[in-house]
């Protein structure tokens, strides 16, 4: 696939919204929840572009159109990836790939320490992506309590980490 990796420019917005609005439909679409991100979930990008801790943000371009993009938070010694998104349209032809080893190589040129993912535990296909570019260790989980009561959302059963049953 031939995408070229450059850094997000203010000209970008758009293309990105609209890459986050794709994402935010794959988190409904995992979670059949299509309450996630609101009705227009879009300007939930300018909110990224604001977070107190990102270091970089590259996008993906291909032709002149950006196809996808992904970002670097930095907090002290640690990286996170956050997010990775590639148009569906475009997906599996190595730009998710390009678009991780490039933030790989620029958090080693930051002389980062440990750097990580978060995929939801119900994005299958995103942790293995992750598991085969070499994130193979478990630092933290994220465990969640419903309040005031379960919601709607139908949750999978079967994971058992450390002899404990948990949802998903």
């Amino acid at each position: 696939m031939n995408a070229q990796i450059r850094p997000y420019r203010p000209s970008d917005v758009e293309a990105c919204r609209e890459l986050w609005r794709e994402l935010t439909q794959r988190h409904r679409d995992i979670y059949e929840d299509p309450s996630i991100g609101g009705s227009d979930p879009g300007p939930y990008f300018d909110r990224h572009l604001a977070h107190p801790h990102l270091a970089g943000l590259w996008v993906a371009e291909r032709a002149n159109e950006v196809v996808g993009f992904c970002g670097l938070l930095v907090d002290g010694e640690e990286g996170e990836v956050e997010p990775i998104v590639v148009g569906s349209a475009f997906r599996s032809m190595g730009i998710g790939r390009k678009l991780l080893d490039h933030v790989v190589e620029e958090s080693k040129r930051r002389g980062l320490r440990f750097l990580s993912v978060r995929p939801v535990a119900r994005n299958l296909e995103a942790i293995s992506f992750f598991s085969k570019a070499g994130f193979r260790v478990l630092s933290r989980l994220e465990l969640l309590m419903e309040l005031p009561e379960p919601t709607q959302r139908d949750r999978k059963s079967g994971i058992t980490i450390h002899c404990s049953r948990f949802r998903y």
